[in-house]
């Protein structure tokens, strides 16, 4: 009975980590290619079958060699998950441990299923059929809504919904395997499939509860957007309509001019034309509605944002290309460059007069989308070890520009970076479709 005990343990052992391989890179969006991810995490998985033996058949009985060797797999899997993962964040942690609960909800039920039936094979099979069940349930339920939500970069604090994972674990362990098993405690049965219950319940409203409020997040963000796209549509309205009226008075002035230019003519006072003609082109260029670029919604922003900046010492050069019809989001689009100038524009405003500059090129056609900035800077810039873009000096719950831009480029399969030249900051997006 013992010898069969063993080998009992030792197989629904493997298929708990065939499972728990299976999920970590379904629900992970990883950095390498299908292949390499699969390659490591059968390494891993021949590393926890190995491990398994010195626990379950050469030391037993020994409570401390169980501890150890069970830290030891769990460090492996959770080495594992950092080592593939696309983002190593918290979001990324808290999936590893939600791993090692999925699969030893099924290693539980394989046990109830041989308490119940005193079979092997139906414990077995009862075993994978419930691994089964779980993962597509899992796959059908949250895996969509658990890979968006790693995508997002709104909300990267999740080092206390870690600790959800961490104590079903630690109640998993202390209920049904250590110091006492199921086996020894067969009226535990009930309150841990309880538990198993409310583990998947507390993981489906955590998930649903994160991405309503990513939702709520995001339509807090379009309304922004709205709100400037508005605002740019006002005082671009406004410019056009005082620039009518000013060219209105200035055609009927034209005869006035007219006749004065005929007087000075016959006087032969060309200086005094030159300076009439001067006057009048003044007039126009003071009355021209600057147009940056072809779309609108992209021109409506960025035109009320420097117009912010028409009374400072900032100044602004944009080579911009972007036509009416673009192949991403234009409201998008238009909030990345609101972002990264007016982030520019805090860095320079207490600069003197010749470094208070921003220039760079922005173009967007149907094959590719470049944003080239340029600005000068004085701190030390302290960029992120993951992201690779400059910190918030106002700390936590700051930065969200930054994010923004990064979850924009991420979306349209783009690359962003920074580096420094000199005193000079460059900030780089670039994508091809």
């Amino acid at each position: 009975m013992g010898v069969r005990m063993e080998y009992f343990k030792n197989c629904y052992y493997i298929i708990s980590h065939v499972f728990l391989m299976i999920f970590i890179p379904l629900f992970l969006p990883h950095r390498f290619s299908n292949r390499k991810t699969a390659i490591l995490c059968f390494c891993s998985f021949l590393i926890l079958v190995v491990s398994d033996p010195i626990k379950l058949n050469i030391f037993p009985d020994n409570d401390l060699c169980y501890v150890v060797v069970t830290v030891f797999q769990i460090v492996v899997t959770q080495f594992t998950v950092i080592l593939i993962a696309k983002k190593r964040d918290s979001k990324t942690v808290f999936m590893g441990l939600s791993a090692s609960n999925y699969v030893i909800a099924g290693s539980i039920a394989a046990s109830i299923i041989y308490i119940c039936t005193g079979s092997v094979i139906f414990s077995l099979v009862g075993s994978i059929v419930i691994h089964l069940i779980i993962l597509i349930f899992l796959y059908i339920r949250l895996r969509e809504p658990w890979l968006r939500c790693c995508e997002k970069e709104y909300e990267n604090n999740w080092w206390e919904l870690c600790m959800i994972p961490i104590f079903f674990y630690c109640g998993f362990s202390f209920l049904s395997f250590f110091p006492r098993t199921l086996y020894d405690n067969p009226d535990n049965i009930l309150g841990v499939v309880i538990f198993i219950i409310t583990m998947f319940v507390s993981y489906v409203v955590v998930v649903r509860y994160v991405e309503s409020e990513e939702r709520r997040s995001g339509i807090y963000w379009k309304n922004i957007q709205f709100e400037s796209y508005i605002k740019g549509l006002e005082n671009q309205y406004y410019l056009v309509e005082q620039s009518e009226q000013n060219l209105k008075i200035m055609r009927h002035d034209m005869r006035h001019y007219s006749a004065m230019i005929d007087s000075l003519l016959d006087q032969g006072e060309y200086h005094e034309i030159k300076k009439i003609t001067e006057h009048i082109h003044a007039v126009v260029d003071e009355n021209k509605v600057i147009k940056y670029c072809n779309n609108i919604i992209v021109n409506a922003i960025v035109s009320n944002l420097l117009k912010k900046t028409q009374y400072s010492a900032l100044e602004v050069r944009l080579d911009m290309n972007i036509p009416k019809d673009i192949p991403v989001n234009a409201y998008e689009l238009a909030a990345v460059l609101a972002n990264l100038l007016e982030n520019a524009q805090v860095c320079v405003k207490d600069f003197e007069k010749e470094k208070q500059y921003i220039e760079g090129e922005v173009h967007c056609t149907d094959d590719h989308l470049l944003i080239h900035l340029r600005n000068e800077y004085k701190k030390e810039i302290y960029f992120d070890p993951v992201t690779g873009l400059p910190n918030s000096e106002k700390g936590k719950n700051h930065g969200l520009g930054m994010q923004s831009v990064l979850a924009f480029s991420d979306k349209i399969g783009g690359n962003v970076g920074c580096y420094c030249e000199g005193t000079v900051f460059h900030i780089v997006l670039f994508a091809k479709f």
